[in-house]
């Protein structure tokens, strides 16, 4: 049986970050003879064994390519969304879910979302929490994807959320 994933390739683990795989391992599971991908979690060092069967099932993606490195981009230059002004922990199950989705184009909207929010009121722990998980997970995959260290990328989220600059003056006074 042929997965979609060699040993030594990255994926995307929802929630969980990016992996590498370390292997291609055969169990006898209950008398059934199973495979399943080993990982690690880069961020954790975690291992995890996904049955070949479940890959779909848990959302095991690759790493995304230039063209969803622009989509992320775009999603996250966006300012004219209407933020959720429910109370925030019913925003905070939302972007649980998204998170959850594996998706980088929600994970991507959770990131601005949150930190637009930040611009406005003070966010609660979990939401601090979240927008935490959100960044390292876009940090990671962004840097894997575009071969760009980690600093490189959190400095970019950083500056693309901070907020209009002054411009700068070429005259010295």
């Amino acid at each position: 049986m042929q997965g979609m994933f060699k040993v030594g390739d990255m994926a995307v683990y929802p929630a969980q970050g990016v992996a590498e795989i370390l292997g291609i391992e055969s169990k006898s599971i209950a008398g059934n003879e199973e495979i399943f991908y080993v990982l690690r979690v880069l961020n954790t060092e975690r291992r995890i064994m996904i049955p070949l069967n479940k890959v779909a099932d848990v959302g095991l993606r690759p790493i995304i390519d230039d063209d969803q490195v622009e989509e992320v981009y775009g999603v996250l230059r966006q300012r004219d969304v209407e933020l959720d002004n429910q109370t925030w922990n019913r925003r905070y199950r939302k972007y649980v879910e998204k998170i959850r989705t594996g998706s980088v184009i929600d994970v991507a909207e959770v990131l601005r979302d949150l930190y637009l929010l930040k611009l406005d009121k003070t966010l609660s722990f979990g939401e601090r929490k979240m927008l935490d998980t959100a960044r390292g997970l876009l940090v990671k995959e962004l840097s894997i994807a575009q071969a760009i260290d980690e600093e490189s990328i959190s400095t970019e989220l950083e500056e693309m959320f901070a907020g209009p600059e002054p411009a700068p003056d070429g005259a010295e006074g």
